[in-house]
């Protein structure tokens, strides 16, 4: 396989599992050591445990956008 059908293989992907590859590839690249980074996994985790389990819910990016520039137009 080459790296064109491994790119358009990932894209295809679920996006949970699209981050899963993509945490992988950028661990490979920069070995997270720090407790910086042990701490940011642990949120990234206990978010996405929270949107799981419906604690939480999605609010759309475009829609936090459309509400940030709202106010500034009032």
């Amino acid at each position: 396989m080459n790296s064109k059908q491994l790119i358009d293989e990932a894209v295809s992907l679920p996006v949970e599992e699209s981050a899963l590859v993509v945490g992988s590839l950028l661990r490979n690249l920069n070995h997270p050591e720090s407790e910086i980074d042990k701490q940011w996994s642990m949120e990234a985790k206990r978010r996405l445990s929270e949107l799981r389990s419906g604690y939480v819910t999605v609010i759309l990016g475009n829609e936090v956008f459309n509400k940030v520039w709202s106010k500034f137009k009032e």
